[in-house]
């Protein structure tokens, strides 16, 4: 069995968000948490899943850059319907909008994952990446759910407004993935694996 390592290593979450760092605490790995300052917007033609991608590692390497010597969790989460990107709503009304369009539809979500290793020499291994897609089905659900969902729990920092770790999986009828914390925003099962490639065991 291969020993605990984790003490080792200085290991950063770079994300504000307190879902993934409360996903993150289930590992019961000690880490810090620093928000990076990046531009988040898509590029013109950039497909969902290249936006979701350099999204994580942007944020990932603009802590490491900051802390050299430390493992660097980036993750960024892009929602498409018909290839179309879906943001965070941000407003009551946009919300609306949101859930209105996905009624009774699958929404294909991005969950772009990214460690960058600062003790790495080698620069082929210093970063790892991954993209996990989750498809969620939505109920057909009436506009009075939907308002009366919105006034609950006001989800709008949430892309596709509804959070299925809450009161949001009300609205959903089915979720297909092969990461369960994946559409949460930080799918753990593919960031064990990442993490024991740079020596660090949650056991």
């Amino acid at each position: 069995m291969p020993s605990n390592k984790s003490h080792l290593h200085h290991l950063i979450l770079a994300s504000g968000s307190t879902y993934r760092r409360e996903l993150l605490q289930r590992l019961r790995i000690p880490f810090d948490v620093f928000a990076p300052d990046i531009d988040e917007t898509p590029y013109s033609g950039e497909a969902p899943q290249e936006t979701a991608l350099r999204l994580a590692q942007a944020k990932a390497e603009a802590i490491g850059k900051q802390y050299p010597d430390a493992v660097v969790i980036g993750s960024d989460q892009v929602a498409t319907l018909d290839n179309e990107q879906i943001g965070k709503p941000h407003t009551h009304e946009n919300a609306f909008l949101q859930l209105q369009k996905m009624r009774g539809r699958s929404v294909i979500f991005h969950t772009a994952l990214c460690v960058w290793n600062g003790l790495e020499k080698n620069p082929d291994k210093k970063v790892q990446k991954a993209n996990v897609q989750t498809i969620v089905t939505f109920r057909n659900s009436s506009d009075y759910e939907f308002e009366a969902y919105l006034r609950a729990e006001q989800p709008y920092d949430c892309a596709g407004s509804a959070r299925n770790e809450a009161l949001g999986i009300i609205l959903l009828e089915k979720i297909e993935s092969t990461d369960p914390t994946a559409l949460t925003g930080l799918p753990l099962i593919t960031l064990t694996t990442m993490l024991r490639q740079c020596g660090i065991f949650p056991v």
